[in-house]
């Protein structure tokens, strides 16, 4: 995750010559948590393929509870309860208790449309850390993504449920060339509802996401949109309004702020530079984690297709800590065994090589350059470096999809 207000409101504290907040470098990893399967919805780009009806095998509470014992002794301290939709597990409420009883920092993500007046109450008890609700564009575009006429109605009611009982929540918004038309409307709904937290993630393949990937914005959409957050962002914090602003999926986001501050704010990208090489970018299997509906384990939750063990059989903390698994070991690696346009990146340190689902979803091969780069070869002060010859460590079968790679990387896309 970018967390675009924290990089600019240390730029902010630049200009009046405060010192720049430390990097924060968790011990161990944020621990994203598919309880369910289960979902009253079909969304278009779901990574986790889920759908209204029962999924044989899932975790009971019980087991649920153990996990989160060696959750808590390993160090993790953030747990994003997700599903599916967690809400239509009938004990969430019961695991929410236990996890906020062990410490743990919980967010709930949920669409948001099964949060009503029946149940605003016991949520509002829960005492969740952050709620996540996810609007794909105002009422006809968001209505035609999700796949159900009246969930964008529903979902706005559930945001306005939560601010009403002062419970912290976020829009949650997937980019894709159709509904960036909506995006600046989202912004001006977020700041008519006074909503605490935006959150745009890019189109990564997985489940559905993978299906649907000719859905992905285009490189010119994508800096569109970027340009939009930051100038959003930094406006209000100029006017000190306090409000959070952060992307995912996409760690090429870091390099173009630094692109953005060229123009913005010269003087201060030394300062930025330094305090994104400090962030790394990408943390798949490193500072982020992923434990499916069923225990599998994953690098993060766009990696349902490699598991790296199952906290049925093995604890977490062992599983983790293990580096025979080869892609959880050169996943670790700095810098990573990256090839193409990613291998001579000159930001390495800043964007940690981007998104490697993707790259294995187009190519069959996690290493390859990442197709939703949106950057100009200039930008990421391009260099020739020597092929690097790794072994293809994942040779699960995958799906090619003809021209999709000319389509991203196309002259309409934005990219030269």
């Amino acid at each position: 995750m970018f967390r675009i207000s924290r990089y600019l409101r240390a730029l902010e504290a630049g200009t009046v010559g405060r010192p720049a907040p430390p990097a924060a470098r968790p011990s161990a990893p944020v621990v994203i948590w598919n309880l369910v399967r289960r979902c009253n919805l079909s969304c278009r780009h779901c990574y986790s393929a889920s759908a209204d009806r029962d999924f044989p095998g899932e975790l009971t509470t019980e087991e649920i509870a153990e996990v989160m014992t060696d959750l808590r002794e390993y160090g993790v301290s953030v747990l994003i309860l997700s599903g599916g939709e967690p809400l239509l597990r009938p004990d969430i409420f019961e695991i929410t208790a236990l996890a906020k009883s062990m410490g743990f920092y919980v967010g709930l993500s949920s669409n948001g449309t099964l949060i009503d007046e029946r149940n605003i109450d016991a949520i509002a008890r829960a005492g969740y850390d952050y709620v996540g609700i996810s609007l794909d564009g105002l009422e006809q575009r968001h209505d035609q993504f999700r796949q159900l006429q009246g969930a964008f109605r529903a979902s706005l009611q559930g945001v306005r449920l939560c601010r009403r009982n002062q419970i912290k929540v976020g829009l949650r918004f997937t980019l894709t060339e159709d509904n960036f038309k909506d995006l600046p409307g989202l912004l001006r709904l977020m700041d008519e509802e006074d909503v605490d937290k935006f959150y745009l993630s890019h189109l990564n393949y997985g489940g559905r996401g993978r299906v649907n990937h000719g859905l992905d914005a285009f490189h010119e959409t994508t800096r569109q949109a970027l340009d939009l957050l930051f100038d959003q962002c930094w406006a209000e914090i100029q006017n000190g309004v306090r409000r959070e602003y952060v992307t995912g999926n996409n760690d090429a986001d870091g390099v173009y702020l630094i692109h953005w501050a060229r123009r913005h704010l010269p003087d201060l990208v030394p300062r930025l530079r330094a305090l994104l090489s400090r962030w790394g970018g990408n943390a798949s299997g490193v500072g982020i984690s992923n434990i499916d509906n069923l225990g599998n384990v994953h690098p993060d939750t766009f990696w349902w297709h490699r598991t790296l063990g199952n906290v049925r059989t093995r604890p977490f903390s062992a599983i983790w800590d293990d580096l025979s698994d080869p892609v959880l070991a050169e996943l670790r690696r700095r810098p990573r065994p990256l090839k193409g346009r990613c291998g001579g990146c000159g930001f390495l340190d800043v964007c940690g090589g981007n998104t490697r689902v993707r790259a294995y979803q187009m190519t069959g091969d996690i290493w390859a350059e990442d197709p939703g780069c949106y950057l100009r070869d200039d930008e990421i002060e391009l260099r020739d470096v020597p092929e690097v010859h790794v072994p293809l460590v994942d040779r699960r079968p995958h799906r090619r999809y003809g021209n999709a790679w000319s389509a991203l990387r196309s002259p309409a896309g934005g990219s030269e």
